[in-house]
């Protein structure tokens, strides 16, 4: 990271005020912004010279985690779960025979590509297949209303089942994730001691000038299409309970209506963070994520896991295995370089 270095006011005889080359940047609305206002000729006459080096201002002023696929490969953790609400409510589709609905590896990678959320792949796949017999249903819903409770109902289920996954404790986080959550809050405490420090040496000249000076840290956001409780259990369980509440924002699909690939969970946390949608780095693992992110207008970088890597990702500005060799500096290069590019 770039050093700050700060030389002490000379004599106020002999000297005038300098500025830094390059203005830092930031949101004006937010309250983490800067206010700047000249003084008068006289006054920048009689003032110390003051000279204030620091790095330019990062365009990345939050970085938001999807969960599945990208905090945890957990494709074939949500399929384990729904075959076994399948078996547990004897789920038979049309031609109804003997065995309960089973989705395998092949299938599901296709469905989850295809349909985001949970209850929105088995409305896609009972529409298309047919709704089924159960032991919620004797004879296959036919109202609006049955169907729906089938689906809560089945949903609710598998969701409790994953929990039970989850709480196993065989599940890891994929790598590179936590030290890239901790290298960003990092940058934030940074952040906040260099302006301590600022405030130290040249809270006098800040006050005559009215000239406050604040660094932009780098918010972290978790938005996942997935259920809240089992989205709040995974987090609590892989990142750990500090991270999570240390998270400036956290959306689950309970808190949209419309799931990924629709932008408003993006929309939302951008306004929940007040941070611009351009400023904004979204770390998805597919191309349905991709989409919700860059129709928010977000740049975003794919993290992409055995199910997801052969799809599509051009409009992802930068594609990678995993994290494990992405630092934040890198990130923020990345953006940079892409906002001067566009």
């Amino acid at each position: 990271m770039a050093t700050t270095s700060f030389l002490l006011p000379s004599p106020p005889h002999s000297a005038t005020l300098r500025r830094p080359a390059t203005p830092l940047v930031g949101p004006t609305h937010h309250s983490s912004s800067f206010l700047r206002r000249l003084p008068t000729p006289s006054l920048r006459k009689s003032r110390p010279t003051v000279v204030c080096a620091v790095a330019s201002s990062s365009p990345l002023h939050a970085l938001i985690f999807d969960c599945d696929g990208v905090i945890l490969e957990s494709e074939h953790l949500h399929r384990q779960a729904y075959n076994d609400a399948f078996a547990h409510f004897s789920v038979r589709c049309p031609p109804f025979s003997s065995d309960p609905l089973y989705w395998d590896v092949e299938f599901y990678d296709e469905l989850q590509n295809q349909v985001g959320g949970g209850k929105p792949k088995m409305r896609w796949y009972f529409g298309k297949n047919g709704w089924p017999i159960s032991s919620v249903f004797e004879t296959p819903p036919s109202t609006d209303s049955d169907r729906e409770n089938l689906v809560d109902v089945l949903q609710d289920w598998k969701t409790e089942r994953y929990k039970e996954i989850i709480k196993s404790g065989t599940v890891e986080p994929r790598p590179g994730v936590l030290r890239l959550m901790d290298e960003a809050k990092g940058a934030v405490i940074l952040f906040i001691a260099i302006n301590f420090i600022m405030f130290l040496w040249f809270s006098l000249y800040l006050l005559l000038e009215r000239d406050y000076l604040l660094f932009q840290g780098i918010k972290l956001a978790v938005c996942s299409a997935a259920t809240k409780s089992s989205v709040i259990l995974c987090l609590e369980n892989l990142i750990g309970l500090d991270r999570f509440k240390g998270l400036d924002c956290f959306l689950a699909g309970d808190d949209v209506k419309e799931k990924k690939p629709d932008p408003s969970i993006y929309i939302t946390a951008a306004k929940k963070l007040g941070v611009e949608s351009k400023n904004c780095l979204v770390v998805e693992d597919s191309v349905i994520g991709l989409q919700a992110a860059t129709g928010a207008g977000m740049s975003c970088i794919i993290t992409y896991t055995s199910s997801t890597a052969n799809q599509d990702f051009g409009n992802a500005i930068a594609k990678y295995p995993d994290l494990s060799d992405v630092r934040l500096e890198d990130l923020k290069i990345l953006l940079q370089n892409t906002l001067v590019a566009s």
